[in-house]
C-alpha cells in the first residue's frame, strides 16, 4: 500500500510499478510489458529530456498511433516535468504547424511512417531543438533538426536529476476543436487530472483486475483517460491503433478478454450492424462506456445483447472538465434519456441566458464546478473568458458548457443540444437530439444526425441525414411520419438524406460540417 495519496500523474506509475513491478501493465501487438518496463523506460527517456535541455512547464509534443512508444512517452515527459500534448497521427502538416507554433513545443516524438507529414508541419519551425523517432531510420537531408533514436534513448539509462513538481503545475495540453477554425490548447494540471483519474475510477467501479482494451486515439480526451486510469488502478491496457478494422478488434476481444471497452456511438452502431449479420456476443466485458456524442436510448437492448455480462455506463463531458455526469447502469430502464447526476465531488447547475437559476424541466445553459475544470485555454484569454465564469467563492472559477440541458424533479441531467447546435426554426428553438432520438425508435436505424440550415421562410429549415442496416428500406415520408408521431410539428424534418455512411471526425464523432457540404450549406 502507498503511505500517502497521489498527488501527481507520474505517481500513478511509481506507486503501481511499486506495488507490483512484474504485473503487465500493457499489451501491445501481442506482446505484454510489466509495469517495471514502463517505469525503467519511461524514467530512461525523462532522464534524456532533463539533459537536452526540457525544463519544467516546457511542451512537448506526442505525434503517433497509439503504441507502447506513445504511453512511454506520456509518462517520459510527465516525469521529466513536462506539459506532454499528445497530437492525432491523422493530423495533417498545416494543422499540425499550428498546434507546435501555438504551444511553443521543443521536442516533438514520433515515428517513422508519420515521417511526411511532419517534414512539412517542421517547415519554418524555431522552437523545436529536436525529434525522437520511434521505428525509423533517422533522416540525412535534413540539418535543421537533431533527429534521435526512441529505442535506443529508453534502452539506456543517463543519469539527471528530475524537477521537483507540484500539483498545481501544468502537466497537459489537450488540443480540442475551435469554433473559430482553429484548435484550442487545453490547460490541465496534475491535480485536475489526478481528481478526474479517481472520480472515473469511483463511479465506473474499477479495480486492479480490470483490463481496458484502447481502441480510441490518446489524442481524445477520453482515450487517453483510459491509459491514466489503468495506470492508476494497477490494471491492464490493450492498445489498439484504431477500431478502423472491427474484425480484428473482435478477435483480440476474444483472445485477451479484456472486462473494460470504451466507445463512442458510431463505434457501437459498427459493432450492433455486425450483431444483427453474425450475432458476436463478448463475455468478458463486464463495463462498457459512452462519450463523445449521446448514446441513444435504443442502442441499449442491441448492447446488452453484444455484451450480456456488462454494465453500461452512459455519460456526458466536455474536454474542458473531462467529465461532467454519468447514469448509473442500474437507471438505464428508468432513465432511458438521462445523462444522470454529476460525477462524484463536483457540482453542476443549470441558468438562464441572464444568469438566473432554471426550476426543473425548463432549459438551461450547464456550469460545471470542481477541481476537474481546466486551467483554461493556452495563449487565449479571451477564449478562456468565454468558458470560465465568476464562481460561488471570491477568485473561484466554474466551467460555462454553454451547453443546453433540462434537469428533472430528482436532479437528472437530460442533453438537449451543443448550444451552437440548437436549429431556430419558426420562432422555435429546437434540439437536433429531441429529433434524433425520435427517428432511432425505427428499427432499422443506424445513426442519424440532425442539422438545420439556412431557411428564408422558417429561418432554419431540419435536415435529418440517415444511415441503415442492410434491410432497412425506410422512405423520407415513412421518417416524417415517425417524427410526426412523438414531436411537435415544427420540429419535423423538411428534408430526409439518406447516406451509406455518416462523414466522421478523427475522434470518431459524426462530422456535421461535413453534412452541411453534402447539403450545400457548408
Amino acid at each position: 500500500m502507498n503511505s500517502r495519496p497521489q498527488r501527481l500523474l507520474g505517481e500513478a506509475l511509481e506507486f503501481s510499478n511499486k506495488n507490483h513491478p512484474e504485473k503487465t501493465a500493457a499489451i501491445y501487438k501481442g506482446k505484454e510489458y510489466s509495469y517495471s518496463d514502463l517505469r525503467e523506460c519511461a524514467v530512461n527517456l525523462a532522464f534524456h529530456l532533463v539533459n537536452s535541455g526540457i525544463e519544467k512547464g516546457d511542451r512537448v509534443a506526442v505525434f503517433m498511433n497509439n503504441s507502447w512508444s506513445s504511453i512511454v512517452s506520456i509518462y517520459g515527459i510527465t516525469l521529466a516535468g513536462g506539459v506532454f500534448l499528445v497530437v492525432n497521427p491523422q493530423t495533417k502538416a498545416n494543422k499540425l504547424n499550428y498546434i507546435l507554433n501555438d504551444c511553443g513545443s521543443k521536442v516533438i516524438l514520433s515515428e517513422g511512417i508519420l515521417m511526411p507529414e511532419l517534414l512539412r508541419a517542421m517547415e519554418g519551425q524555431n522552437e523545436i531543438q529536436e525529434v525522437i523517432l520511434s521505428e525509423s531510420k533517422h533522416p540525412t537531408d535534413d540539418e535543421n533538426f537533431e533527429f534521435t533514436d526512441f529505442e535506443e534513448i529508453i534502452s539506456k539509462r543517463e543519469s539527471a536529476s528530475l524537477p521537483v513538481i507540484i500539483p498545481n503545475d501544468l502537466a497537459a495540453l489537450i488540443y480540442t476543436s475551435g469554433s473559430t477554425g482553429f484548435p484550442k490548447g487545453v490547460m490541465m494540471t496534475h491535480q485536475s487530472m489526478v481528481f478526474t483519474s479517481w472520480s472515473l475510477i469511483e463511479y465506473l467501479r474499477l479495480t486492479g483486475d480490470d483490463s481496458i482494451i484502447l481502441v480510441l486515439p490518446l489524442a481524445f480526451d477520453y482515450g487517453l483517460y483510459q491509459l491514466i486510469m489503468a495506470i492508476t488502478i494497477g490494471g491492464k491496457i490493450i492498445i489498439e491503433h484504431s477500431f478502423n478494422f472491427p474484425p480484428t478488434i473482435f478477435k483480440q476481444i476474444e483472445q485477451l478478454k479484456p472486462t473494460v471497452f470504451p466507445g463512442v456511438p458510431s463505434i457501437y452502431a459498427m459493432m450492433i450492424a455486425t450483431h444483427k449479420k453474425t450475432g458476436i456476443k463478448f463475455e468478458s466485458i463486464k463495463k462498457i462506456t459512452n462519450t463523445a456524442a449521446a448514446l441513444p436510448a435504443e442502442f441499449i437492448t442491441d448492447l446488452k445483447k453484444i455484451f450480456p455480462n456488462a454494465l453500461i455506463f452512459k455519460m456526458y463531458g466536455l474536454t474542458e472538465c473531462k467529465r461532467v455526469c454519468y447514469l448509473e447502469p442500474e437507471l438505464l430502464d428508468l432513465k432511458p434519456h438521462s445523462v444522470g447526476k454529476a460525477i462524484p465531488g463536483t457540482e453542476v447547475f443549470l441558468r438562464s441566458p441572464e444568469g438566473k437559476p432554471v426550476p426543473p424541466g425548463e432549459t438551461g445553459i450547464l456550469y460545471v464546478r470542481g477541481p476537474h475544470v481546466m486551467a483554461g485555454y493556452w495563449n487565449n484569454e479571451e477564449l478562456s473568458n468565454e468558458m470560465l465564469k465568476p464562481g460561488l467563492l471570491p477568485g473561484e472559477k466554474i466551467l460555462c458548457a454553454h451547453d443546453l440541458f433540462k434537469m428533472d424533479d430528482e436532479g437528472f441531467l437530460y442533453f438537449l443540444g451543443r448550444n451552437d447546435d440548437i436549429i431556430k426554426t419558426r420562432g422555435e428553438k429546437v434540439s437536433p437530439v429531441e429529433v434524433e432520438n425520435s427517428i432511432y425508435q425505427l428499427n432499422g436505424i443506424k445513426e442519424v444526425a440532425v442539422i438545420g440550415i439556412p431557411d428564408v421562410i422558417l429561418g432554419e429549415s431540419i435536415v435529418a441525414f440517415i444511415t441503415q442496416y442492410d434491410l432497412a428500406k425506410f422512405t423520407e415520408k415513412e421518417i416524417q411520419q415517425q417524427c410526426i408521431k412523438s414531436l411537435e410539428p415544427f420540429m419535423v424534418p423538411q428534408k430526409i438524406v439518406f447516406l451509406p455512411e455518416m462523414p466522421k471526425s478523427s475522434n470518431g464523432k459524426i462530422d456535421k460540417s461535413e453534412l452541411r457540404k453534402i447539403i450545400g450549406a457548408g
